[in-house]
């Protein structure tokens, strides 16, 4: 069976401009990514946008989740920026697909040699395998339903949090 991956951006896929020392878009790097995890797991990966999550609007969100919905594939990994995963997953809920959606991202850019984005895509590649149909994200080595985490941006992970 084949696992989509859509990608989105976030940090994920930014890269450091030494001369203006901002971040940037220039590509992904999925393929790299997995073939230097030696991933075994047949994908298809898609490019939906390079964006950070802050700047994503609501019809890039439809997108998305329009993608997922047309997706041939029942496990869809996105990657996409961490500020906003929330907001993304919940458009994705609420179209109650029977699909299993992980989605993941990163706090320090791949480029920068000490990303966490690969244990998260790592952990969200077999999330998407093995979960029931449902919304997820999966960072720091957890998964978490959609609506039942945060990120904590002073300790720079992601936390249960509880619904009532």
């Amino acid at each position: 069976m084949t696992l989509k991956i859509l990608i989105t951006g976030g940090t994920f896929d930014k890269e450091y401009d030494e001369i203006k020392g901002s971040l940037y878009f220039k590509e992904t790097h999925m393929t790299e990514i997995l073939e230097l995890g030696r991933s075994r797991v047949d994908v298809n990966i898609e490019k939906l946008m390079l964006i950070d999550s802050l700047d994503m609007t609501p019809n890039q969100r439809e997108l998305i989740v329009s993608k997922c919905i047309d997706s041939e594939e029942d496990q869809i990994v996105i990657t996409h920026g961490t500020d906003t995963m929330t907001i993304t997953g919940k458009m994705l809920a609420e179209k109650k697909m029977d699909k299993t959606i992980v989605l993941t991202g990163a706090m320090i850019p791949y480029k920068f040699g000490s990303s966490d984005g690969l244990f998260n895509l790592g952990g969200a590649i077999a999330y998407a395998q093995s979960l029931s149909s449902g919304v997820y994200i999966a960072m720091n080595g957890q998964f978490f339903e959609w609506d039942k985490v945060e990120k904590n941006r002073e300790k720079g992970v992601f936390e249960s949090i509880e619904r009532r």
